[in-house]
C-alpha cells in the first residue's frame, strides 16, 4: 500500500478516535452513541473508497462500491422480511444492523484489497460501529453479528487482492457451487 494510504487511513483512524473520545465518554447518551457509530461508519465508507481513489485504483474502487451497496442492500431486504423492534421502540427495522454491515463491507474489502495493514484498524472501527449501535439501543447483539457477517462476506466475496499471484473464486449456481483457483507466475 502506498504511503499515502497509508496516511489517509491513519488520520481516519485518529478521527474516530477524537469522534469517540468527544461522543461518548462515561454515562453518554444514546444520541451520543448513534452519532460517534455514524461518523464511525461514514469514515470507513470513505476510506475504503478513498484508499483506491488516492491511488488510481479504480477496480478497487469498483470493488468496494459494490461490496458496501451489496451489504445494504441485503440488510434492507432483511430489515424487511424480518420486521424486529428496536431495543429503544422507535420502529421495527431492527434486524439486521445496516450500518454494521456497511461498517464491516467497508473493512472487508481494504483488508482484502490491502492487507493487514489496511484491515485491522478498519476492523477495530467496524467493531466499535457495531458496539456503538448497541450502546446507543438501536440494535440487539444478534442484529449487529449478523450485520458484521453480512458486510464481511460481501467485502471479501466481491473484492480481489490489488496484487494476487493467487486467486479464489467461489461460485454457486442451482446444480452446486465450488471455488475456482487461479494462479500467475
Amino acid at each position: 500500500m502506498g504511503e499515502a494510504a497509508m496516511r489517509c487511513l491513519r488520520s481516519s483512524g485518529c478521527f474516530v478516535v477524537a469522534c469517540t473520545l468527544a461522543a461518548s465518554p462515561a454515562g453518554a447518551s444514546d444520541h451520543g452513541w448513534s452519532t460517534a457509530s455514524d461518523i464511525g461508519r461514514n469514515v470507513l465508507v470513505a476510506a475504503a473508497l478513498g484508499v483506491p481513489a488516492v491511488q488510481g485504483d479504480w477496480a478497487g474502487d469498483l470493488q468496494a462500491g459494490g461490496s458496501i451497496l451489496l451489504a445494504r442492500g441485503a440488510a434492507y431486504g432483511l430489515k424487511r422480511i424480518f420486521p424486529e423492534e428496536r431495543p429503544d421502540r422507535s420502529d421495527r427495522r431492527s434486524f439486521p444492523s445496516g450500518h454494521a454491515a456497511v461498517a464491516f463491507a467497508a473493512a472487508a474489502t481494504l483488508e482484502n484489497r490491502y492487507g493487514w495493514e489496511a484491515g485491522v484498524p478498519a476492523f477495530i472501527v467496524a467493531t466499535f460501529v457495531g458496539a456503538s449501535r448497541v450502546e446507543a439501543r438501536k440494535h440487539h447483539w444478534y442484529d449487529v453479528a449478523v450485520g458484521a457477517a453480512i458486510g464481511t462476506g460481501s467485502g471479501f466475496l466481491l473484492t480481489s487482492k490489488r496484487t494476487a499471484g493467487v486467486r479464489l473464486v467461489p461460485f454457486a449456481d442451482s446444480r452446486g457451487g465450488g471455488a475456482s483457483l487461479a494462479m500467475r507466475f
